[in-house]
């Protein structure tokens, strides 16, 4: 059984990968790092551990991550990550809050402990920003060839960003730690717009939820917020994407998406800073260290999700 990080930055399609790994019966989610994105990282940890707490895996430990990019030194959450995840991050639903605390380690620590001790056992998750993994690469660059797989949901390649047009959110945050990640020869699954936009998520799904049990409702409370607010802002999607689900997707069902290998790097000066992009001088390269998903089954995903969240929910 593969051993699991995730490295979040707990928002609302965080908090559905979340319970979505935790009750997936072929991974060991063996701990979270929380990072910043769609909150700060300290209400990212707080986040992370009030959902664990909630679903009952109270022994899966928490670490905190990076505050900022590398190239920053500071982070300035924005108004429409306000907006899309509420201000508390999970759609302004109040969850009691953990009786237990973040882990003294540094989420950068644990990543890199983790590796040495798992290698190609272990897979990493980053659905937020890159920092973690960057930093976590600059301290121990022997860690590109020693981990089993890192699965990211980032970046754009065939359709355009969801920032700029050229550029997907994560990726936009700390374009910096992206590139030193896809040029490190780390063997990366990119789950990008690509096709997180054709998984779809709707409010049939969450009313299942609700009917399952308390924490059920508790969740469609939290992703009915979300679904809303893209009623307003993206009315074509028609429900909301499930954006950081489809990377623990590509982990558990790989055969569900149809993957492009290729070598990849990230722009990082210019109007299209944030763009993930092919590397024109190693096109023909045999084995490149990237596979990006530009295609996925349709509906398979959030049938899977929802099939391991309601046995999950049932449990709670």
């Amino acid at each position: 059984m593969k051993k699991l990080i995730l490295d979040i930055d707990t928002g609302i399609d965080d908090a559905m990968a979340l319970a979505y790994s935790a009750g997936a019966k072929t991974i060991d989610l063996i701990g979270v790092v929380g990072t910043y994105g769609n909150v700060y990282t300290q209400q990212s940890v707080q986040n992370t551990l009030n959902i664990l707490d909630m679903i009952g895996k109270v022994d899966i430990p928490v670490y905190e991550g990076e505050p900022h990019a590398i190239a920053k030194n500071n982070f300035k959450r924005s108004e429409i990550g306000k907006k899309i995840h509420g201000q508390n991050g999970i759609g302004e639903v109040e969850l009691p809050q953990a009786k237990r605390t973040k882990e003294a380690k540094s989420g950068v620590n644990f990543i890199i402990d983790s590796v040495k001790k798992y290698g190609k056992d272990l897979v990493i998750a980053a659905t937020g920003p890159m920092t973690n993994l960057g930093v976590a690469l600059k301290e121990y660059p022997e860690m590109a060839k020693e981990i089993g797989q890192i699965v990211i949901m980032g970046g754009a390649l065939t359709i355009p960003g969801n920032v700029s047009p050229f550029a997907e959110a994560n990726i936009s945050q700390d374009p910096e730690a992206a590139k030193l990640l896809f040029e490190s020869g780390s063997p990366i699954i990119m789950a990008g717009l690509d096709v997180t936009m054709r998984s779809i998520l709707t409010q049939k799904d969450t009313q299942k939820w609700r009917q399952i049990s308390k924490v059920g409702e508790k969740y469609a409370d939290i992703v009915d917020y979300y679904i809303h607010i893209h009623d307003e802002t993206a009315p074509t999607v028609k429900g909301c994407p499930l954006h950081d689900p489809s990377a623990i997707a590509a982990i558990i069902h790989p055969e569900l998406f149809d993957m492009l290998p290729l070598a990849m790097t990230v722009e990082t000066e210019g109007p299209s800073v944030g763009r993930t992009i092919g590397i024109t001088e190693k096109i023909r390269e045999k084995t490149p260290n990237v596979k990006t998903c530009i295609n996925v089954k349709k509906g398979a995903v959030a049938k899977d999700m929802c099939d391991t969240m309601a046995i999950l929910y049932a449990g709670t």
